[in-house]
């Protein structure tokens, strides 16, 4: 089908590209920015005035839940979920049931994100067998199946000497590895940040240092053996200090970091909300500063939902005895709108941090808008207002946010030229 978009701000973070213009699309590709082609009649158009241009967006942890825990969330509705935030591209983590660490599961997760046809879904495979660090998972099968890159999540490897050897093997066939850095013994039984919040709610904490010491140990296992590293889901301000001195020693390293993470702080536990028990844990204001500078500089050029839903009954127990985890993708886009609106970051650069930075960081074929490439678009109203939940996708509610009136609408979420989801 032949689609024109007409008269929308086009921003393009990959090339610079920030004019109000046209884009044509055919075939499931852009074909034209700005005049049409010779001979172009486009069957359908979208008039897009007052309306932004974006790289469709580019999520790196969206747990969808299936294959085993559907009660929280399947392939379709949390894609559904995705669409509806602005996301064109997610990346899927390995802990489902079973885990993902044979090309079946990959293949089976594939094929039915192909089937709900709402995002493009690159799956991440799990580094060891089962997630339990002892033994090494059959890493080329699973690319030859698909997965983009390979991790443990907060499954660490307890023998450093294995972890090791997992990363040898890895760079000699030049596959990503995703560090979720904490450390086991220091982060053990935790459930908040270890500071005087948790102190004052009698909360055992995880300190800093769970982070940071797993961060020191990561990093220097990278510099030895060579191997491609993307860090996840970091929390501190001292921790992306780390990754800043690791890139100026000219490690090549990317990370990315939470959306709530910089947005909220570990105060937001003080009523003993459930919803905000998240794993790493909410840390300080000095820690989400330091985090945005991070995002604001490029140190951590990713920003992701870290998406996990849950079915209602996993968060009314009491706090520690509730699943951790925000269901968020739904509201991506206009969560992120509000670092624009309280004047943290300009709008081309929160869009390189949620589209061109996330796919380069795993080397996906997403996050631009170029003529001859896939038209993975979301088109957005930074004007109006989004208020939170009021029409909800996602299986899992499990978010603070909703209620909140939010900056930005995403109108509409085209992946291959087509439209997945129109407000």
């Amino acid at each position: 089908m032949k689609l024109s978009i007409l008269g929308a701000r086009v921003i393009d973070p990959s090339s610079g590209l920030d004019q109000i213009t046209d884009i044509h699309v055919e075939a499931c590709k852009i074909v034209a920015l700005g005049a049409a082609p010779a001979g172009f009649t486009a069957v359908e158009t979208i008039d897009a005035q007052g309306l932004v241009a974006a790289p469709g967006l580019v999520d790196l942890n969206v747990a969808l839940r299936e294959p085993g825990y559907s009660r929280k969330g399947t392939i379709a509705s949390e894609t559904r979920a995705a669409a509806a935030g602005g996301v064109t591209s997610l990346c899927c983590p390995p802990k489902t049931k079973p885990v993902l660490d044979t090309s079946a599961v990959a293949e089976l997760i594939l094929d039915r994100a192909r089937e709900a046809g709402n995002t493009k879904v690159f799956p991440i495979g799990a580094l060891s067998k089962g997630l339990d660090g002892e033994q090494l998972a059959e890493l080329v099968a699973l690319r030859d199946a698909g997965c983009v890159a390979f991790g443990n999540g907060l499954e660490s490897f307890r023998n450093t000497r294995t972890l090791c050897r997992a990363l040898d093997y890895a760079a000699t066939f030049d596959l990503t590895v995703i560090f979720n850095s904490q450390d086991h013994d220091l982060a053990d039984g935790g459930l908040a940040h270890e500071g005087p919040t948790a102190s004052f709610l009698g909360l055992p904490g995880i300190p800093e240092t769970a982070e940071t010491v797993a961060l020191a140990r990561d990093l220097l296992l990278v510099e030895q053996t060579g191997v491609r590293a993307h860090f996840s889901q970091l929390t501190s301000a001292r921790g992306v200090a780390l990754i800043a001195q690791a890139q100026a020693r000219g490690l090549k390293v990317t990370a990315d970091v939470a959306l709530y993470q910089l947005i909220l702080t570990d105060e937001a536990l003080i009523d003993f909300s459930s919803l905000y028990h998240v794993q790493p844990p909410l840390r300080t204001r000095a820690d989400r500063d330091g985090l945005r500078d991070a995002v604001k500089s490029g140190v951590v050029s990713a920003i992701s939902s870290h998406h996990q839903p849950h079915e209602r009954d996993a968060k009314l127990a009491p706090f520690g005895a509730t699943e951790p985890g925000i269901s968020s993708v739904e509201l991506l886009l206009p969560l992120a709108m509000t670092l624009v609106e309280d004047g943290l970051l300009d709008l081309p650069t929160l869009l390189a941090r949620l589209s061109a930075g996330p796919a380069e960081a795993l080397r996906l074929p997403a996050g631009k808008l170029a003529v001859g490439g896939a038209a993975d678009i979301v088109l957005f109203d930074p004007k109006a207002s989004t208020v939170a939940g009021e029409t909800w996708l996602s299986k899992g509610e499990n978010c603070p946010f909703l209620g909140h009136s939010l900056p930005g609408v995403v109108r509409y979420t085209l992946v291959d030229g087509r439209i997945s989801h129109q407000a």
